[in-house]
């Protein structure tokens, strides 16, 4: 069932869909950002909760990402996650992008996707948002035509498929950005249990561009077995100091007979409510953030966030890739269909 309340779209206010499932699961997207602005989900008492940090009104919703760099719920792009200096080379050219993070570049600068009226609209049991990005917008060359489809289903899963087409050569890596708390925002999620299928991280310096490909192994950055995050972020390592947490991305496995298969790469569980999260993609990066920067952000309820009062699982490609090895994966050309499918999947531990 999909429930559409009447809210005229206009610059300065969006409208806003429903989606809910035959178990009582509500979603709602906003077309501002094309934004999950909440996820309602019952416990193992059947007591529902939001799962998602939010905003506590529209209007913070029209700031997500210029005042306070949360990005909750929010669809990235040109470019998910950063470029070291907003640099790059394109076909011999060097490409410069709004810079909006320490010197670098983060999530399409402040006037990137999350920050854009698209135009939703219920199709095939879904909800379908579109966007036009034009040639120069956040420094990017090329007119980019996106869109972004949502669908609940009744095991709780809710999947995100993305296309886009260019008239010119251009990067592109999207991803979601919703900020989850499987306890509803009853504490901070340092007892959820996490996993993640992945051998190697990205290290990065102090301003997160990846300086080397490393390990998991005999580090805090080891989830291949579940473990809970708060200790994790306790432990004596550098990487973890320099950011008071985590905000890496993890090099996914994937089949090389199968590019692009959409696979399970990561579970969270929270022991208190029951709830799990099971994130699933086509892409070959994960980051794994820990919240490290929500401190002092109002959100709903007239709750102040903390620090480590959510974390994010953003699915796409890896940070500053485009000035590295894999760059030509990461352009998009006329005639070619940019295509990224990640699932989110809340539900009950059994």
């Amino acid at each position: 069932m999909i429930i559409m309340p009447p809210i005229a779209a206009s610059a300065a206010r969006a409208q806003q869909f429903t989606l809910t499932n035959a178990w009582g699961m509500r979603v709602t997207i906003s077309e501002r950002g094309a934004a999950l602005v909440s996820w309602m989900a019952p416990d193992r008492y059947g007591r529902m909760a939001d799962v998602l940090l939010g905003y506590p009104d529209h209007e913070q919703l029209r700031l997500n990402g210029k005042l306070h760099y949360a990005w909750f719920g929010a669809i990235i792009g040109r470019w998910a996650n950063r470029i070291a200096h907003g640099r790059f080379t394109l076909d011999g050219r060097v490409v410069q992008a709004d810079v909006n993070d320490r010197g670098n570049h983060l999530h399409g600068g402040d006037t990137g996707f999350h920050a854009a009226h698209w135009d939703g609209e219920l199709a095939h049991g879904g909800l379908a948002l579109s966007y036009v990005s034009p040639d120069g917008h956040g420094g990017f060359p090329g007119t980019l035509a996106v869109q972004v489809f949502y669908q609940l289903d009744d095991d709780g899963s809710l999947s995100i498929e993305y296309q886009a087409t260019c008239d010119a050569p251009t990067p592109v890596n999207l991803t979601s950005h919703p900020c989850f708390n499987l306890n509803g925002g009853s504490a901070d999620v340092g007892d959820h249990m996490l996993r993640i299928d992945a051998d190697y991280y990205l290290a990065t310096d102090d301003v997160g561009i990846p300086i080397a490909r490393a390990e998991v192994a005999g580090t805090p950055f080891d989830f291949r077995q579940p473990a809970a995050i708060g200790p994790r972020m306790r432990w004596p390592d550098p990487q973890i100091r320099a950011i008071g947490g985590f905000d890496h991305c993890y090099c996914l496995p994937s089949d090389p007979r199968e590019p692009g298969r959409l696979r399970k790469v990561a579970q969270v569980f929270d022991p208190g409510s029951g709830r799990q999260l099971d994130v699933s993609t086509t892409e070959a990066g994960l980051q794994f953030y820990s919240g490290n920067g929500l401190t002092g952000i109002r959100g709903r309820h007239g709750v102040t966030y903390s620090r480590h009062d959510g974390f994010c699982l953003e699915a796409g490609a890896y940070p500053d890739q485009l000035n590295g090895k894999g760059a030509a994966a990461a352009i998009l050309r006329p005639g070619q269909v940019y295509r990224q499918t990640t699932v989110y999947k809340v539900s009950l531990q059994a």
